[in-house]
């Protein structure tokens, strides 16, 4: 193990969230400057959300940037060792690095797990791993293990995932800012200013509460006003279509007008290696749905235009449960020779805002902890009667999506009849 190197001079990096970025390590200057790290200007934050908020444009790169000065700040008051002090900016600077295009449409797809994806490409053949080595040899599996959520120390792993974390406060800050709504913001630096350390936990000063009312609050209204806004929802159902049936005929020895060359790996189901899933980012995405518009094959060149033009599907309410509807309309599509598979879906997202620790829950569901004047530990939505009303109830969002420029009269019958 080496002792960490400091730059020469402070880099500094602007940001229209936390002003500034400060770099000292030179570590992090060169995992930054790595051709991994840097491939997350091209994988946008919010995916398909622009399609909603014209201002959603950011990447995965200035969010990493963010979660690794918010963890910065944490850790400048706690008193951990040097190696803890890198592990954990290194983590945080890392934990989105094995993020695909438009993430979680292409995860739904194609089956692939971005976590486990991190975890190759920290421990794998890449320029990140060997400028983690410099460290020590070790100190890429610790980083791993810390994204992981394996790590021994559970301290360090809850700064980087928990209910309170870094990674929390950088995105629902910054996709605010991009998305220009007031959903997202809380004050940060009064949270920041009341976290303790008590028996190896993160916690928070009971003074503090009302902030971290707002962050919960915060949150709960970013996931139903922004993240699963409808007209997103419908944009990312027709990208996961456009994956869906460039696989299907790929499979199907569909002779394509250009050649999907990037894609066969996750065509073909078998073993992607990582020079292959990091040579795959948006702008090679977006390239060859451009590309397939002209396609013969009439269901995609439809899904591509309608992605590329924003001409989205239309959706109402629906109820999972009405089995006769669904039904219905699905012999209603054959019917008028439109395909269901790739013309009619159902979406449910649903969120859990903040729940208490559970004997069988994963691990982040360990509970923000009140550090009450006489010294003892409360959790959250024991002494809040905000947070006690939307702890553990998770919510659904039940919506059907269509195209209604392509429906007949009886199919609009149907679902307005519902």
């Amino acid at each position: 193990m080496t002792a960490p190197i400091l730059l020469d001079e402070e880099k500094v990096f602007k940001d229209p969230v936390h002003k500034y970025v400060h770099v000292r390590y030179q570590i992090i200057w060169d995992l930054i400057n790595t051709p991994e790290f840097q491939r997350l200007r091209r994988i946008r934050q919010l995916g398909t959300s622009l399609y909603t908020f014209h201002g959603a444009e950011h990447s995965r790169f200035n969010h990493s940037l963010g979660v690794y000065e918010i963890m910065r700040r944490m850790i400048s008051k706690f008193h951990l060792s040097e190696d803890e002090v890198l592990l954990c900016l290194c983590s945080a600077l890392l934990h989105d690095v094995g993020h695909g295009p438009f993430s979680h449409s292409f995860e739904k797809v194609f089956k692939t797990d971005h976590e486990e994806w991190t975890q190759k490409i920290v421990e794998g053949n890449t320029q990140i791993n060997q400028v983690l080595k410099r460290f020590s040899d070790d100190f890429p599996k610790k980083v791993s293990e810390v994204i992981g959520k394996t790590y021994p120390n559970k301290l360090v792993v809850s700064l980087v995932t928990s209910q309170i974390d870094a990674d929390r406060m950088d995105y629902l800050l910054r996709d605010a800012y991009y998305t220009g709504v007031n959903y997202g913001n809380f004050d940060i630096e009064r949270i920041l200013r009341l976290l303790r350390i008590v028996d190896d936990q993160v916690v928070i000063k009971y003074s503090g509460m009302h902030a971290v009312e707002d962050y919960i609050l915060s949150r709960y209204q970013m996931y139903w006003q922004v993240y699963f806004h409808p007209v997103t929802r419908s944009a990312e159902v027709i990208l996961r279509k456009i994956f869906q049936r460039a696989k299907e005929l790929y499979q199907g020895d569909y002779t394509f007008r250009i050649f999907p060359e990037p894609m066969l790996p996750f065509f073909k189901e078998g073993k992607i290696s990582l020079k292959q899933y990091l040579d795959f980012d948006e702008s090679t995405v977006l390239y060859y749905i451009h590309e397939w518009c002209r396609e013969k094959d009439r269901i995609l060149s439809d899904l591509c235009e309608r992605f590329l033009h924003r001409r989205l599907f239309k959706y109402i309410e629906y109820d999972p449960n009405d089995y006769r509807m669904w039904s219905d309309l699905e012999a209603l599509f054959v019917k008028d020779g439109i395909d269901p598979r790739y013309y009619l879906e159902f979406d449910s997202p649903s969120d859990l805002p903040y729940d208490f620790y559970r004997q069988s829950e994963e691990e982040e569901r360990m509970p923000i902890l009140l550090l009450m004047p006489n010294g003892d530990l409360e959790e959250l939505s024991r002494k809040s009667v905000i947070v006690q009303a939307i702890s553990g109830k998770r919510r659904f969002d039940h919506k059907l999506y269509y195209p209604e420029d392509l429906v007949t009269d009886a199919i609009r019958k149907r679902i307005g009849g519902k």
